[in-house]
């Protein structure tokens, strides 16, 4: 059998991966907060565990893997879009949980054996903070019931790395009367009216964030299990929390082994935010709607994102997915109609290495080259590539207009899209060999504001200060 090792944040280092029980490896993963669409860093943790999840079916079998990861469909957030909307809390959170699993199956995650939503583990939660109380680990106060930090002192901030006192010292909480110690954390808070509540021993309320995860972790795997996984600014507060909780509620167990944490996301070498325009949800991307103009198929984005190693920061950039896309195009061209065989050692030794994804691609390079496409094509499904159900792009074409179209500029998907109709107007004729048309429209988009060029070997569409949509549309 395969041996896989895994770096554990919880000990700041890799180990040989050993299961509780080989025949039920269990792993959990945060999920979303459901209000809105995924955007590309959300998805990041979706890909990298998928891959783990995959890995881990083949190792030790489909039927002997539970994967689990939440929804939380009851927060803050959610609450004032709500407020915002007008719409129901619960056609909110229904519509965007779909949007979230759409959006992840276009990206070639498989579905976990469990999607729980914390609206349906409210009693679960309940039942573990009485026992909190029970135990002298919370405490209720003014309608809100809060983790004592203070009973688990000696524990706390161990997988973070940092001492209650210099969090205490650094960190930006909430203070309030009713705490007794400024990092302890809510568990159950009162619901203000209009918002959604549960009856409950405190009255009306709903419960706090990080109470969530560990009732329904317990729920579905048990006081123990095999893995948790998150993004790393899970790590503080929210996994901390949840160690913190869920030991003291359930002393007998280790909660997870475990503990792995993807790296973020930057875009062209910049944290990804909307104030520097650089904000995009992987909707945009599926459907153009991004400073590239051109729409990027979600099997695109997962060979980008896996193109990283899950512990270092991932940056996405245009041609990233360019290559990607021109990656694929040819191993789909090489395989089509040829049945997967086995997948290569060395792929899944790479794998196996701590998800060294990056090293795997460079073995799926090396079977390419070496023309082993039976290989190519198992080993590529392994990392959820070059399956039937990635398949609905252009890829049969030796070239694409998606690939080869540069768009500088171009921040609305509007403007974006007149910009895309004159560039490939302008390419039709270049590829005809109509250089009489092609020059006189490259003439005419200059004098509305658009310089046309090729650039090592890509069409470029530049918006120039005179940008004048109006003339461009003229020109379509």
């Amino acid at each position: 059998m395969t041996t896989i090792t895994l770096y554990n944040t919880a000990t700041r280092a890799k180990a040989p991966f050993a299961p509780i029980d080989p025949q039920n490896v269990r792993m959990y993963v945060c999920g979303p907060t459901v209000y809105d669409r995924a955007h590309l860093g959300n998805a990041r943790p979706v890909v990298v565990f998928d891959v783990l999840y995959r890995l881990l079916r083949h190792v030790y079998g489909p039927d002997h893997v539970t994967y689990v990861r939440n929804f939380t469909d009851v927060d803050d957030k959610i609450i004032k879009r709500a407020d915002e909307t007008g719409q129901a809390i619960d056609k909110i959170t229904a519509e965007t949980t779909q949007w979230f699993l759409d959006d992840m199956g276009e990206l070639g995650a498989l579905q976990p054996d469990h999607m729980p939503r914390a609206t349906q583990y409210i009693p679960q939660m309940v039942t573990m903070i009485e026992d909190l109380i029970a135990k002298g680990h919370a405490y209720a106060a003014e309608g809100h019931v809060l983790f004592a930090v203070d009973s688990w002192r000696e524990h706390y901030g161990a997988l973070s790395g940092r001492s209650v006192d210099d969090m205490i010292a650094g960190a930006r909480v909430e203070v309030a009367p009713y705490k007794r110690n400024p990092m302890d954390f809510v568990l159950w808070k009162p619901a203000l009216e209009g918002e959604p509540g549960w009856d409950s021993p405190w009255g009306r309320g709903r419960p706090g964030w990080h109470i969530e995860c560990s009732a329904m972790s317990y729920e579905l795997l048990g006081e123990s299990f095999d893995i948790h996984g998150g993004g790393n600014d899970l790590m503080f507060p929210h996994h901390e929390n949840e160690i913190a909780q869920s030991c003291c509620a359930h002393p007998e167990g280790d909660f997870a082994r475990v503990w792995m944490h993807n790296e973020m996301l930057q875009v062209e070498g910049k944290k990804m935010s909307k104030s520097l325009g650089n904000f995009f949800t992987v909707r945009d991307l599926l459907d153009g709607n991004w400073d590239g103009g051109w729409k990027v198929p979600g099997e695109v984005i997962r060979f980008v994102f896996l193109s990283t190693h899950y512990r270092k920061p991932m940056d996405w950039t245009a041609e990233k997915a360019r290559e990607a896309k021109k990656t694929l195009r040819k191993w789909r061209q090489m395989t089509e109609g040829v049945q997967a065989t086995q997948a290569d050692r060395k792929v899944l030794s790479a794998l196996a290495d701590d998800l060294n994804t990056a090293g795997a691609l460079a073995e799926l390079h090396r079977l390419s080259a070496a023309g082993d496409v039976g290989a190519l094509r198992a080993s590529a499904e392994l990392l959820g590539l070059l399956g039937e159900e990635l398949g609905n792009w252009d890829w049969q074409k030796r070239e694409s207009s998606e690939g080869v179209f540069q768009f500088v500029g171009f921040g609305d998907e509007t403007h974006g899209g007149l910009a895309r109709s004159i560039a490939e107007k302008w390419q039709r004729y270049r590829e005809a060999k109509d250089f009489a048309a092609a020059d006189s429209l490259k003439a005419k988009a200059t004098e509305a504001g658009l310089e046309l060029r090729v650039l090592k070997g890509a069409v470029q569409a530049e918006a120039m200060d005179n940008f004048d949509p109006a003339k461009l549309e003229a020109l379509k």
